[in-house]
């Protein structure tokens, strides 16, 4: 076995957003080291769609990440000198972090606005089941069930 197990760091006490979802998301929005403004755009990002949507902000951002967070993906696996994409289950941490990262890349793609706003549009469409980070999960399903024919060579 080539990779050993990496041992999962936990935060030790989440001072932002009382929560470890909150706080990843913080980090995963946060750029060049500046986490009190990548607090600031979560705050203001949740707020906005959770005003859109008539929840709390909480809630928002759960809903979206669970209608944008994977169950499956592929893994590439090299079997006698071909490469196969090898669909695989994704673990509940794994699955958060992909949902968390295509949220925050597909609002930073966006044109035009501040970055609180992008960030709410994309969480709002996520809730709604729309927009570019859904479209990626099911892009990403539709590969693992198009490669299921490979799913022996799992291991």
């Amino acid at each position: 076995m080539r990779k050993k197990n990496i041992k999962q760091r936990k935060i030790k006490k989440p001072f932002v957003m009382h929560d470890e979802v909150m706080e990843r998301f913080v980090t995963k929005v946060m750029w060049d080291g500046k986490k009190s403004l990548a607090i600031k755009i979560c705050r203001q990002a949740m707020e906005i769609a959770a005003g859109q949507l008539k929840c709390t902000p909480e809630e928002a951002l759960t809903k979206a990440l669970d209608n944008i967070k994977p169950l499956l993906e592929v893994k590439s696996r090299r079997v006698g000198g071909a490469t196969y994409q090898v669909p695989v289950e994704v673990s509940e941490r794994r699955g958060l972090q992909l949902g968390m990262r295509w949220l925050v890349d597909f609002a930073r793609a966006r044109k035009g606005k501040a970055m609180s706003e992008k960030l709410a549009a994309e969480i709002v469409q996520a809730v709604k089941g729309e927009g570019s980070a859904v479209k990626k999960r099911e892009d990403t399903h539709k590969m693992a069930e198009a490669n299921k024919a490979f799913a022996h060579y799992r291991w």
